[in-house]
């Protein structure tokens, strides 16, 4: 079976044909620029676009950025408050052909517990996806608990400083305040300690931008469980949201 994916990301919203059975992408990537600002009518727009561009008539997914429950937008934090409320996954297709949405963070470690790394692992797998932000997902005995969103989570960084944790350990905030790897690598090993004793997962898995430079930052890190990079790295979340919509119309 076939299905379209669509990965919406803060800078660019990426989109491939896939194959749901291998995982493997039957067409060139595309990537356009993510409306700026991201309201409603433009991203939806842009969506529309992206599955004309493939002249695509089957099942789209569509990863996004915030919490979805019932196929309705929750929070969209790096995007537009006009997201929240909607119900875009439906509108993209119009209601021609079946849609689903999930967020960007379960579609990736979907991808990557269903075709990749986490293949058939049994226990609690938390997967994490670091790039402009800090996406997680949540797997038990292979089974998505989804909506975790724990980049937002609140950490103590400094004598009665608190911030969010993407904010503080993502790779943009490497970026932000001109960090050395390893000196942003003291900031991701805080938070995935804080991350563990609040979950206490197996195994974590790394997906995003920075899946592809691990051995720049795996070194000046103490993991405190097993620790592995993400094998589809960036295609993750294309693959997962292409799974996630395919899966949805079986189950009907």
């Amino acid at each position: 079976m076939k299905a379209l994916g669509i990965d919406v990301g803060g800078s660019g919203t990426k989109a491939a044909l896939v194959d749901v059975q291998t995982g493997d992408w039957l067409t060139e990537r595309l990537r356009i620029e993510t409306p700026h600002p991201a309201k409603y009518e433009d991203l939806l727009e842009a969506l529309q676009a992206i599955i004309a561009h493939f002249e695509w008539s089957g099942p789209v997914g569509c990863g996004f950025p915030g919490v979805i429950r019932q196929q309705t937008i929750f929070t969209a934090a790096n995007l537009h408050k006009s997201l929240v409320g909607s119900r875009l996954g439906e509108a993209m297709t119009k209601g021609k052909q079946p849609a689903w949405l999930i967020n960007d963070a379960d579609a990736a470690g979907l991808a990557e517990v269903r075709f990749g790394l986490g293949k058939e692992k049994p226990g609690v797998v938390l997967f994490l996806t670091i790039g402009t932000g800090i996406g997680t997902a949540f797997f038990v005995d292979g089974k998505l608990v989804p909506n975790a969103e724990l980049g937002h989570l609140l950490m103590q960084v400094g004598k009665g400083k608190v911030m969010e944790a993407e904010h503080y350990a993502a790779d943009s905030a490497r970026h932000r305040d001109e960090l050395k790897w390893p000196e942003w690598a003291k900031r991701f090993d805080e938070f995935l300690h804080v991350i563990h004793a609040l979950t206490q997962p197996d195994e974590i898995i790394i997906g995003g931008g920075v899946a592809k430079k691990g051995h720049k930052f795996l070194d000046h890190i103490d993991p405190p469980c097993p620790l592995h990079l993400a094998q589809l790295q960036n295609r993750a979340g294309i693959i997962g949201a292409a799974l996630a919509a395919a899966e949805r119309v079986a189950s009907r």
